[in-house]
């Protein structure tokens, strides 16, 4: 016998080469290979397509290691230098798999995600194939299932156990739909009867013809499914009401690669057709517009699906499913025809046009939406009722032709047929500003003299065991200060106080039944923050003070461009709520209104079903004339001028503190909170802050401020979470219409990897 037959005890031969174990996933085979460790990674991937000699497309193959959980992409490596033995069993599966995706409106999509490149590269391509702009804004999110319900110390130890239980053949995964299909890697479910009958499976011996199914078609990868046939000319889109029947929906392939088949429900083979690049486009095309105008009741199935917090660090937990950008769906867990959820993760939305962007728009109108009634985001019952008719505005106008689709304000009309000559004028305004600079508003008077704002107002220093009321000073708002006196004779003199509200928190305090308007000032001092509460006498007094203190908190005055918009749009939001006399417009009779799908349990309860309906109907007498772009929109930013609209919560823990806080992330700044009352501690500014990174070893983030440095460690998520949060925000803000327009890939994992 030859010296290189010769076994060693270790399983390695006498020259140096041994066996290495490969399971090929859509063969359903297992392949024992001769290697040494000097082999390259793509050498041993064509010696082990040679060996399996069937003629298919093999491009978008790669090998998956299970144990180490790693792609091995890097085809020059050797498997030494990956630290493959001959212990390892890798498996040779494709990167493109089905993934089902579930949109902000609860509508979910079979699509044919890329599961080995980033997570960031994924919502890229997903988003570009849904016509949805600015990628950047969103991300994938684990579903809210029980787990997010548990304390986050138990959270390691339900991982290691289903790492446990996965095996070679399905590695199942926490994230299947209960009662669809089990994730596998190969994408053919465990229990499936396809997994016997597929001919693929039964195609062992080496020189045997490639196999043939019906019609005498080539068998390619992919071609077996448990969904039924989708009629032609259908999108891959499908309700969440089919979602346990017999669902129909498109499996395609990634573009460029390889063909799309399907197959019934029953586990008998389909006749495969193949979808060129043209098709895969069209059916795109096709679920454009229910990607605009979403289902206006989704399936109980879909509605018990939503998380409902009912407490601070309940809404905390949520935001611990958030993937991490730097690495793969596979990386994390994620396998063939999981669920997962597609959402708006920064709430920094850049360049809403409405030409553009009625998909983004409808989409980020129903995220907002479901947000107001899960209760993730809290409203007085005067704004909820608000929403409630701008919703059914937006139902009543998705039943209605849209003729004229154009949104008042910035941006244009947005016709489908006759845009032409509004894009065209729209650019022509773009380049006159970009060439001659914005035109000054003259709205302020003479540009020599600053803007100030003066008037009696009513004022309050909130102090523990104290039972003073408010009291009535003459104000004077300059700059970015405020100055109160006694009365308007002392204003010569010294001010009782002078509060600089550069950074303070604006929060709005108002019930216009009760002619209340009101605003409470959290403003950082050396003590802390400190509270004030301010009332106005009138709307247009509040909409006028409220728009200044906002602007000051950026560290803008009132000579600023955006104050005039800032009023106005106070002032609509505010008209917005008013109970008017005037009958309402719509019928009660005409119209099924379901109070559960306009109002949050929490007012559900609180009223009658005809109260709730009744002043729906009373307040959509405010919005009768919006069209269906207005009504989103004006849903936005009403969404946008909550006091919790863009604060995503985390249970942290600062270094040298016993108890556990909240963390409040924002797109300029972080809240430290009191995670029972939600009370405000102390906030940070991103722009006072010179760096962030986090310390792996001890799992604590690390923010150096101008003058101080900030350690915590996460309780409720990954510390990488936090920090993506905020490099994400960072580079979001770096966004503007001056520069190039192109998504700087590198910049965002430089600010969000964690390394700085």
């Amino acid at each position: 016998m030859e010296s290189h037959m010769f076994k060693l005890p270790d399983g390695k031969y006498a020259d140096g080469s041994w066996e290495l174990s490969i399971y090929v996933t859509d063969l359903q085979t297992e392949r024992m290979l001769r290697v040494r460790g000097d082999v390259h990674i793509g050498g041993l991937m064509l010696q082990l397509v040679e060996d399996l000699d069937v003629a298919i497309d093999w491009s978008d193959h790669a090998l998956w290691w299970p144990d180490k959980n790693m792609w091995l992409l890097r085809t020059r490596s050797t498997l030494d230098q990956c630290g493959v033995q001959a212990d390892a069993k890798l498996h040779f599966t494709p990167m493109h798999k089905t993934l089902r995706v579930q949109l902000p409106d609860l509508q979910q999509i079979d699509m044919r995600v890329d599961f080995s490149v980033m997570v960031f590269n994924s919502v890229i391509e997903v988003c570009k194939d849904l016509g949805i702009r600015h990628p950047e804004e969103l991300s994938f999110l684990r579903r809210k299932d029980d787990r997010f319900k548990r304390n986050s110390k138990n959270s390691g130890s339900l991982r290691k156990k289903k790492k446990e239980k996965s095996d070679r053949e399905s590695v199942a995964s926490n994230n299947s739909l209960e009662g669809g299909s089990q994730g596998s890697v190969d994408g053919i479910a465990p229990h499936s009867p396809m997994r016997s009958s597929s001919p693929a499976a039964q195609h062992h011996p080496r020189g045997h013809s490639t196999p043939v199914l019906s019609g005498n078609q080539t068998w390619s990868p992919g071609s077996y499914s448990q969904y039924p046939l989708p009629p032609s000319g259908q999108g891959f889109i499908y309700h969440p009401s089919t979602l346990n029947e017999a669902a129909v929906f498109y499996q395609t392939t990634p573009r460029n690669k390889g063909t799309s088949s399907y197959a019934g429900t029953n586990g008998s083979t389909g006749s495969p057709m193949s979808m060129s690049i043209s098709s895969y486009s069209d059916s795109l095309a096709t679920m454009g517009p229910s990607l605009a105008m979403s289902p206006q009741t989704p399936s109980g199935h879909a509605l018990e699906g939503i998380f409902k917090p009912k407490t601070l660090r309940e809404k905390a937990i949520i935001n611990g499913g958030w993937l991490d950008s730097s690495r793969s769906l596979m990386e994390q867990g994620f396998r063939e025809n999981d669920v997962i959820l597609l959402r708006f993760k920064y709430y920094a939305f850049y360049d809403l046009d409405p030409r553009m962007d009625q998909v983004r728009i409808n989409q980020i109108y129903e995220q907002a939406k479901w947000m107001i009634l899960s209760e993730e985001v809290d409203c007085t019952e005067e704004e909820m009722m608000m929403f409630a008719a701008l919703q059914l505005q937006v139902n009543l106008q998705c039943q209605v032709p849209q003729t004229d689709t154009s949104v008042d304000g910035p941006g244009g009309g947005m016709g489908a047929g006759g845009a032409g000559g509004d894009d065209i004028d729209a650019a022509l305004t773009d380049l006159q500003v970009s060439l001659e600079g914005t035109s000054i508003s003259t709205a302020q008077g003479d540009i020599t003299n600053v803007p100030e704002l003066a008037d009696y107002l009513r004022f309050l220093k909130p102090k523990k065991l104290t039972l003073k009321g408010f009291k009535r000073y003459w104000f004077v708002f300059r700059d970015t200060h405020m100055s109160y006196y006694k009365n308007h004779d002392d204003t010569n003199g010294s001010p009782m106080m002078k509060i600089n509200l550069k950074g303070c928190e604006v929060t709005p305090d108002v019930n216009i039944s009760n002619s209340k308007y009101g605003m409470r000032l959290l403003v950082p001092s050396p003590e802390g923050m400190q509270e004030f509460i301010i009332r106005c006498e009138s709307e247009s007094q509040y909409a006028q003070w409220m728009a200044a203190c906002r602007l000051a908190s950026k560290g803008k005055t009132m000579a600023d461009s955006s104050y005039e918009a800032e009023v106005q749009s106070i002032q609509a939001f505010l008209s917005m709520q008013q109970r008017k006399a005037a009958a309402a417009t719509v019928s009660p009779d005409s119209v099924d209104i379901q109070v559960e799908d306009f109002i949050s349990p929490r007012y559900t309860k609180k009223f009658k079903t005809k109260q709730i309906a009744g002043r729906i109907l009373e307040g959509h007498a405010n919005v009768r004339d919006m069209s269906l772009l207005d009504a989103k929109m004006s849903y936005i930013k009403a969404w946008q001028a909550l006091p919790e609209y863009g604060v995503t919560y985390f249970i942290v823990k600062f270094r040298n503190s016993k108890k556990e806080d909240l963390l409040g992330v924002c797109y300029n700044r972080l809240i430290k909170m009191d995670p029972n009352t939600g009370d405000s501690k102390a906030t940070w500014r991103y722009s006072t802050m010179t760096a962030w990174h986090v310390n792996w070893e001890v799992k604590e983030v690390i923010v150096q401020m101008e003058d101080e440095n900030i350690h915590f460690g996460c309780l409720s998520a990954d510390c990488k979470v936090i920090h993506e949060y905020i490099g994400g925000y960072i580079f979001l803000s770096m966004r503007s219409k001056d520069q190039n327009q192109s998504l700087n890939e590198e910049l965002f994992h430089k600010l969000t990897g964690g390394w700085m």
